[in-house]
C-alpha cells in the first residue's frame, strides 16, 4: 500500500470518518459547498493534441508509478470552526491541521467553495494520533502523521484529541492544548495548478516545465498530456503525481498505477 493511502486509511480511521459520516458531510446539513466546492476559474481547453509522433524529440521512461492529489474539500471534515493565523472568518480545525487537510496536502477547498493553501508550517513537524513525533525522513518510523505538531489537545493518555463542531470531541475531553507558533495560511493557491494538466514530479528525474505523455490518461480530454509544475516529499524517482479535482468520497484514494510508460520532453524543446 502506498504512503499517502496508507496516511489517508490511518487518519480516515482515526476521525471516525465512514463513508456514510462523510456522505453526511456533504449534505446540505454542513452549510458547506458541495463536495469540493467549485473548481478554479480555467480557460477553456485547447485542441486535444495527438499522441507523441514517431520521431518526436523526448524520452520514454518506463517503471513510472502514477497516483493521483488534489485539493482538501472542507466539507469531508467535522471538527470545530476555529480562526487561524492568515485568514479571516473560521474553518474546521481538522482541515486546517490534519494529515487528511490543507497541512499535507498543501491546498484546499473551502466551505465557500474558495482555494485556500498552508503558507508557513510553523515550528515542529507531524504527530501520531497517540501524540509521539513522527517524520518522513525514516519513513514514518514512529507511526503516520495524523496532525501538525500542535493546535490540537492532548486527552487523558497524551494522545491527540480536538473539539467537534456538532460538540464533543473527536478522541475524548482535551486536558492540555499544545500551540503551534509560527504557522500561518492564505486565500488562494500557492502554484497555478490545473486539474488532469498538471503534474508533480521528482525534478532530478523530469525538470519542471517538461511536458509529459501519459497514455493511461489520453481518454482525460486533454489527450494524456500534463507539465510538471510541482514536487512532493513523497514524490521520488520515476513517480508522478496527477493533480485531479476532488473525487466523490474522502474514502477513494484515487488511481494508483504502476509499470506505466510516459513520454517526457523536457523544457525547452
Amino acid at each position: 500500500m502506498p504512503w499517502r493511502r496508507l496516511v489517508m486509511a490511518t487518519v480516515l480511521a482515526a476521525l471516525a470518518l465512514s463513508p456514510a459520516a462523510s456522505a453526511s458531510l456533504r449534505s446540505g446539513s454542513t452549510g458547506g459547498a458541495a463536495i469540493g466546492g467549485p473548481a478554479p476559474a480555467q480557460a477553456p481547453p485547447p485542441a486535444i493534441p495527438p499522441s507523441p509522433a514517431k520521431n518526436a524529440k523526448g524520452t520514454w521512461l518506463t517503471g513510472v508509478t502514477v497516483t493521483e492529489y488534489w485539493p482538501a474539500p472542507e466539507a469531508w471534515f467535522r471538527g470545530e470552526l476555529v480562526r487561524t493565523p492568515g485568514l479571516q472568518g473560521k474553518h474546521r480545525i481538522d482541515w486546517l491541521y490534519s494529515a487528511m487537510g490543507l497541512s499535507m496536502e498543501g491546498s484546499g477547498l473551502g466551505l465557500d467553495g474558495r482555494m485556500y493553501h498552508i503558507e508557513m508550517l510553523g515550528d515542529g513537524g507531524w504527530v501520531t494520533s497517540s501524540g509521539a513525533p513522527t517524520s518522513p525522513a525514516d519513513g514514518w518510523a514512529a507511526g503516520p502523521p495524523f496532525w501538525r505538531a500542535g493546535d490540537y489537545w492532548r486527552n487523558r493518555a497524551g494522545g491527540v484529541t480536538f473539539p467537534l463542531q456538532r460538540g464533543g470531541w473527536s478522541a475524548g475531553v482535551g486536558r492540555a492544548y499544545v500551540p503551534l507558533p509560527g504557522i500561518t495560511f492564505a486565500q488562494g493557491s500557492p502554484l497555478p495548478l490545473h486539474f488532469y494538466r498538471s503534474i508533480a514530479v521528482d525534478p532530478s528525474v523530469i525538470p519542471l516545465g517538461s511536458r509529459v505523455y501519459v497514455p493511461a490518461y489520453r481518454g482525460d480530454g486533454y489527450g494524456g498530456w500534463f507539465v510538471a509544475q510541482d514536487t512532493g516529499g513523497a514524490i521520488g524517482g520515476r513517480h508522478i503525481d496527477v493533480y485531479r479535482s476532488p473525487p466523490a468520497s474522502a474514502s477513494d484514494g484515487g488511481q494508483y498505477l504502476t509499470r506505466q510508460r510516459i513520454f517526457v520532453i523536457r523544457s525547452g524543446r
